[in-house]
């Protein structure tokens, strides 16, 4: 359908990981194909609603807008 599965991690102080650890952690664990190909580490917080809920919508642009860059 062309997208692919992507990931948005924010990390607790103090931690430490890379995006093949999350990689490898998951083969294990899910199926292959819900694997993300790309994991975001977010330094502060997602943004959020004003109830506090997560906004996904801005989320998946500032995913799109990562990739492009890459590209």
């Amino acid at each position: 359908m062309g997208e692919e599965v992507c990931a948005s991690v924010i990390l607790k102080k103090g931690a430490t990981v890379t995006e093949a650890d999350i990689k490898a952690y998951s083969k294990g664990k899910i199926a292959h194909f819900k694997i993300p190909k790309h994991i975001f580490i977010e330094k502060d917080a997602f943004p959020m609603t004003a109830s506090g809920k997560v906004q996904k919508y801005r989320l998946r642009e500032m995913a799109m807008q990562r990739i492009s860059s890459l590209v």
